[in-house]
């Protein structure tokens, strides 16, 4: 079994996925727009505004994948806003990162720092050489361990 973050966008999926593909060393696998969607009966047509907009997207680092998608445009405050899309900030979760050193550790935060707003500092603590709490530049937050003690 392998646990997989599904991070959602307001339209900046693609971009958020680039990025995260150079910062953690790995590559899109996959990646296709709303536009790019084969017709359905009985579905309404696709806004204009939502046809460039990352319908999934997967990348690969190593073992490990993160997959993301942004939401249709305009979806916010509707009823049935879970299903229908509508993007609301990550609340009440992180995606943690585990790294292999210290100085590993300083780089993928201070990249996901970079534009973004820190909760807790990459530094030392009693049980890791190195840990820290980020919201990188396209909401998504982060925490980034070295594990085992200082």
């Amino acid at each position: 079994m392998q646990f997989v973050p599904y991070l959602n966008f307001d339209g900046d999926a693609a971009e958020a996925m680039a990025f995260y593909a150079e910062l953690f060393g790995g590559r899109i696998v996959h990646q296709s727009t709303f536009g790019e969607m084969p017709p359905q009966e009985g579905m309404p047509p696709l806004p204009e505004a939502a046809k460039g907009r990352l319908m999934h997207a997967h990348l690969q680092v190593g073992a490990q994948s993160i997959m993301a998608s942004d939401t249709m445009p305009g979806m916010s405050g509707q009823a049935d806003e879970a299903c229908a899309g509508g993007y609301r900030k990550p609340q009440g979760m992180w995606v943690a990162i585990q790294v292999d050193s210290a100085d590993e550790g300083r780089r993928v935060f201070d990249g996901l720092a970079r534009d973004g707003q820190v909760a807790m500092p990459f530094q030392a603590t009693f049980w890791s050489a190195g840990f820290g709490m980020v919201t990188d530049r396209f909401g998504t937050p982060w925490m980034v361990n070295v594990p085992g003690e200082a």
